[in-house]
């Protein structure tokens, strides 16, 4: 299949404010702490928001049984990229998010036997090419999905990782398939069009030393997959070959890499919010 090159459709006032916000952040970019534990939200593992309803991001902990390069399990990403998300969300959509008292998002750590699980309405979780899910944890997952929830997998690379999630995820929904999301999907211009399929967006540290895109050895495109129930709601979406994420956590740190990453990440992630919200 020949694929054009990525062209993102912005309104022109979206773009504006993304250029003049990327200026902001990148200012108070040392304010931006990208190490802090779960307890920083005020809401301790395992804890979603009640008190200050609103939308907001689960993050799955996980058990990796392996390692891969550029990445630490399910902390990858995290935090920064729940917190700059959510601030998004509430700037270019008219989502209200879930704040704490001192006007901070608030975004929850989920294990996969927690019961807060099942109040978390999108859940993400990073270099998931390195999970190995405990067999307690598989019919609580199960369950989540079938009473209506929905999991985002980002930043795995390669066969090996794609293999490793694909198993993992098949002791979970068994005999679903795995299927590739063609172009013309609506999901690709639910809030904003996407042409050419998902940016391949490398890890920050890894672009700046190769100026490449491509991590962990592989050259293949970035792609998008999705798991759907039989009723057809998509209930697993995989961005594979791509780290979607890093483009909403390293946002501040570089304002090429925001100019070059940042609106494809943000397109992709306002795009499969709102797809969820509305399906």
């Amino acid at each position: 299949m020949t694929r054009r090159p990525l062209s993102i459709t912005l309104p022109r006032v979206l773009l504006a404010a993304l250029l003049l916000l990327a200026t902001a952040v990148v200012v108070g970019a040392q304010a931006i702490s990208y190490g802090v534990p779960p307890s920083s939200t005020g809401l301790a593992i395992g804890e979603v928001p009640h008190e200050r309803p609103g939308f907001n991001v689960c993050r799955l902990m996980y058990r990796s049984v392996t390692q891969e390069a550029l990445g630490s399990g399910w902390t990858t990403d995290y935090p920064a990229a729940e917190r700059n998300l959510l601030i998004r969300i509430e700037e270019l959509t008219l989502i209200h998010t879930a704040k704490s008292e001192d006007r901070e998002p608030l975004h929850a750590v989920v294990r996969p036997t927690d019961p807060a699980l099942f109040e978390c309405p999108f859940i993400i979780a990073s270099d998931i090419g390195t999970v190995g899910f405990l067999g307690a944890e598989i019919e609580p997952l199960r369950q989540y999905f079938l009473k209506g929830g929905f999991l985002w997998v980002d930043d795995f690379w390669g066969p090996v990782a794609f293999n490793r999630f694909s198993a993992e995820i098949g002791r979970i929904l068994p005999g679903l398939p795995i299927v590739e999301i063609p172009l013309d999907h609506p999901i690709f211009k639910t809030f904003l069009e996407i042409e050419g399929g998902i940016p391949q967006i490398p890890a920050i540290s890894f672009w700046i030393t190769t100026q490449q895109v491509a991590e962990r050895g592989t050259g293949n495109p970035a792609r998008m997959y999705g798991i759907f129930d039989e009723k057809g709601r998509m209930v697993v979406l995989m961005t594979h070959n791509t780290d979607i994420a890093d483009g909403w956590e390293r946002e501040g740190e570089s304002v090429e890499y925001f100019e070059r990453f940042s609106p494809g990440a943000y397109a992709v992630g306002l795009n499969a919010v709102i797809w969820m919200l509305t399906h």
